[in-house]
């Protein structure tokens, strides 16, 4: 298994970017220098995120969102040489 984050994943089981096997190893997301955690959506390549607006839904019951952008970076918290990468990344800044 590949040690980089896909360039595009989705939380959203409706979605052709969903992975789930990726997500259950946990990914991490700077979003404009700023870890954030409630991102639905990330393309590192287009730099944007979507993220929840509030707790407002659509009418089929799927949080709506708003796309924000601006330089994305991803990483995976959990799993092998990742998680050492995190650590070494981390104590650097």
């Amino acid at each position: 298994m590949s040690d980089t984050p896909p360039d595009r994943l989705s939380v959203n089981p409706n979605s052709p970017h969903f992975a789930r096997e990726l997500l259950e190893r946990g990914v991490g997301i700077k979003f404009k220098g700023v870890e954030r955690r409630d991102v639905e959506e990330y393309c590192i390549s287009e730099g944007w995120v979507r993220v929840a607006l509030g707790k407002k839904m659509d009418r089929k019951g799927n949080p709506l969102t708003v796309k924000l952008s601006g330089p994305v970076e991803a990483w995976f918290q959990s799993g092998g040489d990742a998680a050492a990468a995190t650590d070494a990344d981390s104590s650097e800044g």
